[in-house]
């Protein structure tokens, strides 16, 4: 009898820790079981620039619904794990870490904002999970500044920083005939001194002349004093790439000061609360580079805008175009891997090539950067403006 026990308990014992093992799941991996696909999203959804992620989220959203609802990638579902960052660097950091160790996600779009996206692509890395930022355009993003080698796993569904500095400063010079400018400058973002110094590149390369440059840091309210000097030089336009909290304030300022010159930027303006912030008589004459216009005519945008507006009852910002195609890029990696693992999904992504996404036809180059166009938006009276479309 006592013979028996024993083998009883310890077949009990076997039976317990093959059942323990069995269930175990390691970062990025999903069992044979799971009906879902888990995607992991690391975004500012409060904080500074919680605009940005919050539209991006909205995209994201949309994007697994309409997948979901044709099949989902590979028979399973798409399932998105969120995480907010709240427009911090370390808070970007424990948010990834959470995703990929808790949530067991296989790939990660996030952040918004460049110096957050690059707080996350180093934990991305050394898990070796593929992420996808949205709208992170600083260079040094996907390839590391100290060796110059590209990050295997990082990747992004928006143009580069030195691109759409350029845009500007072809427009500046030869659409609006600027022949000098001011710049700008939020000195404590790496996103607002990139687009400056491509800014700056191509405006004097087309024969103009920088009068003075300026520097503000995020969170700073009065821009007077500065204004004023840059007011004294005189310039034909001023070109400030920074985000809407702050470049609403200057522009309003500047607009109350009487500086009347058209104001530039990047895709840091788009969000609603740029017109809450300056006010529409304020914005009139300015113009900025983005990544898509609801008002252009391409059926991929006016379907997407549709459906949008059908979800959400408004109509998508640059930001919500991003957050959607980086899904639909990440649905599609998997689909062409024919498998949700992890380096499978990496190798994937950086062959894709012609996918025609919402916001342009997107192939990825030797640095996982999209070859692909930039639109240029006027604000008029309140509303934002199709002016033109600029080809790679």
């Amino acid at each position: 009898m006592k013979r028996w026990i024993v083998f009883l308990a310890i077949i009990a014992m076997v039976v317990s820790i093959t059942g323990c093992g069995g269930s175990k799941q390691t970062a990025g991996s999903n069992s044979n079981e799971a009906k879902t696909i888990k995607i992991g999203i690391d975004l500012e959804l409060s904080g500074g620039v919680a605009a940005f992620g919050s539209s991006a989220l909205d995209g994201a959203k949309l994007a697994v619904k309409e997948i979901n609802a044709k099949g989902g990638v590979l028979g399973k579902q798409l399932e998105l794990a969120i995480a907010d960052n709240a427009s911090k660097a370390e808070e970007s950091t424990r948010a990834i870490q959470k995703l990929i160790s808790d949530d067991k996600v296989v790939a990660v779009i996030g952040a918004a904002t460049s110096g957050n996206t690059l707080a996350a692509s180093t934990v991305a890395m050394e898990k070796k999970i593929p992420l996808i930022t949205p709208s992170g355009t600083a260079t040094k993003v996907t390839v590391d500044e100290r060796t110059g080698k590209v990050k295997d796993y990082i990747f992004r569904t928006c143009f580069i920083d030195p691109f759409q500095g350029t845009v500007m400063g072809n427009f500046a010079a030869k659409d609006l005939k600027a022949k000098t400018a001011a710049i700008y400058i939020d000195s404590s973002s790496d996103y607002s001194k990139g687009l400056a110094k491509s800014f700056e590149e191509q405006f004097t390369k087309n024969g103009g002349q920088i009068v003075t440059k300026e520097s503000y840091q995020q969170k700073d309210t009065d821009f007077k004093a500065v204004l004023t000097r840059i007011k004294d030089k005189n310039p034909d336009v001023i070109y400030v790439p920074g985000y809407y909290e702050e470049v609403g304030k200057i522009i309003k300022q500047g607009r109350e000061m009487g500086i009347t010159v058209p104001f530039l930027g990047g895709d840091g303006w788009d969000a609603p609360q740029m017109l809450e912030i300056a006010g529409n008589a304020a914005l009139n004459n300015t113009f900025f580079s983005n990544h898509y216009s609801a008002e252009d005519t391409s059926p991929e945008v006016q379907k997407f805008v549709e459906n949008f507006k059908k979800e959400y009852n408004k109509v998508p910002d640059g930001f919500a175009v991003l957050g959607y195609d980086s899904v639909q890029l990440i649905a599609e990696a998997i689909k062409n891997a024919g498998s949700a693992e992890p380096t499978k999904i990496k190798d994937a992504l950086a062959q894709i090539k012609d996918f025609k996404a919402v916001s342009g036809t997107i192939t990825f180059n030797e640095t996982h950067d999209p070859v692909k166009s930039a639109v240029i938006i006027e604000y008029k009276d309140g509303k934002q403006s199709f002016k033109t479309k600029v080809n790679p």
